[in-house]
């Protein structure tokens, strides 16, 4: 006996007889669970890219992890430039890495390279962003990825959202803009909707406000709700359900705390936990069921990974090279892909 939608528990799962596929609940709609090819080497990866070893050099190197067993990260190539305080996205196949600032003085960068998961080599140039900019936030689903917001030198704050259509090498196009002009904000995504959390307003304090935007639509962000703490230079990722925020700047010093909120669902964010450690300017990716977090503040050498689905606190589950105030972390496996 079938359910009415509104007694379907978020996140139930069901086998669908006619597409023979697993499929789950995001609240509106049933979605089939994706899965990944077996020639796909390591399955579903997880990569961080560029940061700060040590302050104040940046550099270009990229690494990889297999997301479900963890341990030592290995190298998988090198960014065109080297860079920090970018952001990321992805889709199956590529990951894409955008914005960020190089080692002279305010080298602020329009530029976005992007890899192919399942080869190991050098980051590609893929186009441009529409402004030179650091601190953006990055989300996609499985056709679109989104940047916006980010700094600009003498402390500008940008409100600009723009997207690329990710199987077509080009530079960003307008798509909207967020409700006010942010540096350090981060994004979460379902397939259907971009949520986008934090940031640093132009009066320097951090921010509590959550926006999002429905990725298939251009348009200006619409209010979402509120964080639990105000932050910027969190990290944070998803299922294609539930969004994880970390740590982060709040407002001045870092912190362990961890936010969740339902992607489908406005509303305000909920405490989820303590990270293994206060940490900002970390960058975070994510499977269908963990969300893992590299770097930080430090500068740290853990990965740490937390179970989407189960409140409580992030573990450690791997190691790489020391840095912080990364150019961006992405994965072939995050919520937006579904």
């Amino acid at each position: 006996m079938s359910l009415p939608p509104s007694e379907i528990p978020l996140g139930a799962m069901r086998f669908n007889s006619d597409s023979q596929k697993l499929e789950y609940w995001m609240g509106s709609a049933w979605m089939q669970i994706q899965t990944f090819s077996p020639n796909l080497d390591g399955g579903v990866r997880g990569v961080w890219a560029g940061g700060r070893i040590p302050a104040p050099s940046f550099h270009n190197n990229i690494d990889f992890i297999a997301l479900a067993a963890g341990g030592s990260t290995s190298d998988f190539g090198d960014l065109s430039q080297a860079r920090g305080m970018g952001n990321a996205f992805g889709s199956r196949t590529k990951g894409f890495f955008m914005g960020g600032q190089g080692n002279s003085p305010n080298v602020y960068n329009d530029r976005s390279d992007s890899i192919v998961f399942a080869s190991t080599g050098n980051a590609t140039d893929f186009g441009n962003t529409q402004t030179s900019l650091i601190g953006p936030f990055g989300l996609s689903n499985a056709t679109r990825g989104i940047y916006g917001g980010g700094g600009t030198p003498g402390n500008g704050r940008l409100n600009e959202i723009g997207y690329i259509t990710m199987s077509a090498e080009g530079n960003f196009i307008d798509f909207g803009d967020l409700v006010g002009g942010v540096y350090g904000s981060d994004g979460v995504a379902s397939p259907v909707r971009g949520v986008v959390s934090g940031g640093q307003q132009p009066s320097t304090s951090a921010s509590n406000i959550i926006q999002f935007v429905t990725i298939a639509t251009t348009g200006n962000a619409t209010d979402f709700g509120d964080l639990s703490y105000a932050n910027y230079n969190a990290a944070s990722a998803s299922n294609a359900v539930r969004g994880i925020i970390v740590g982060g700047y709040a407002p001045s010093s870092a912190t362990n705390q961890m936010d969740f909120l339902t992607i489908a669902t406005t509303g305000n964010s909920q405490d989820f936990g303590d990270a293994t450690a206060a940490t900002a300017t970390a960058k975070a990716c994510s499977d269908s069921t963990h969300v893992f977090i590299g770097g930080g503040s430090g500068p740290n050498t853990k990965i740490q990974r937390v179970n989407i689905s189960t409140l409580g606190d992030a573990v450690d589950w791997g190691t790489f090279t020391a840095r912080d105030e990364l150019c961006g972390s992405t994965s072939n496996g995050h919520g937006g892909l579904g």
